[in-house]
This record gives structure tokens, C-alpha cells and sequence, in this order.
């Protein structure tokens, strides 16, 4: 069962808004301070990652990476960035909990590697 695991997608408005890609993201640029750093460290383009937080940003009332201006100014999650995360992470805890028992017995029914 360690290899199974539940991976959750949030989707409104019909179209993606956040899933384990864009949170990793956003935990990375709280990590490093910056887009171009979590961009690295998940071996991104810098462009991917300014196209995704900026869609972030545009889906939340308020901005959930805010950047520092000039060169090398860097970034951070705002409040309601590390807030969204956070409830990002409630969500899919409470929905692997709740999927647990399925899983147990889907895993069970896996051919072996």
C-alpha cells in the first residue's frame, strides 16, 4: 500500500484550480523565496512557474505569492497564499482519510511489480 496513494485536484469555475503540482510549487517558493528557486528545485522552466503563479494569483481574491520588485527581489506566499495551502492540505488529508479503506483494498488487488 506505501505506493498508493490519493492525489487531490481542487477544480472551479470548469477549469483547474489547484492540485499537488501547483502546492508543491507553492511550498517551494516559500522554501526558497523565490519563483526562479522553486522553479529549479523542481526542475521547471522560471516561465512555467511565473504562467502558474500567476494564475494563481488571479483566482484568489487576494494574491497568493507576492513578489518583491527589481532584480532579484524574490517572493513569498502572502497570508492568504500560506492559508490557501494550508486548507489545501486539510482537504487532502481529510480525503485520504475518508479513502483509506478503498484504497487498502485496491492496493490489495494490485499485480505485483
Amino acid at each position: 500500500m506505501e505506493d498508493t496513494r490519493l492525489t487531490v485536484r481542487i477544480d472551479a469555475h470548469d477549469a483547474p484550480l489547484l492540485g499537488h503540482g501547483k502546492i508543491r510549487l507553492l511550498e517551494a517558493i516559500g522554501a526558497s523565496g523565490s519563483i526562479s528557486g522553486a522553479a529549479r528545485a523542481m526542475g521547471m522552466s522560471y516561465r512555467r512557474a511565473w504562467l502558474l503563479v500567476e494564475a494563481m494569483n488571479a483566482a484568489f481574491l487576494e494574491p497568493v505569492v507576492a513578489t518583491r520588485p527589481g532584480g532579484g527581489g524574490g517572493a513569498e506566499l502572502s497570508p492568504a497564499g500560506a492559508e490557501i495551502l494550508r486548507l489545501y492540505r486539510e482537504v487532502e488529508e481529510r480525503a485520504a482519510q475518508a479513502a483509506l479503506p478503498a484504497l487498502r483494498e485496491l492496493a490489495a488487488r494490485l499485480a505485483p511489480r
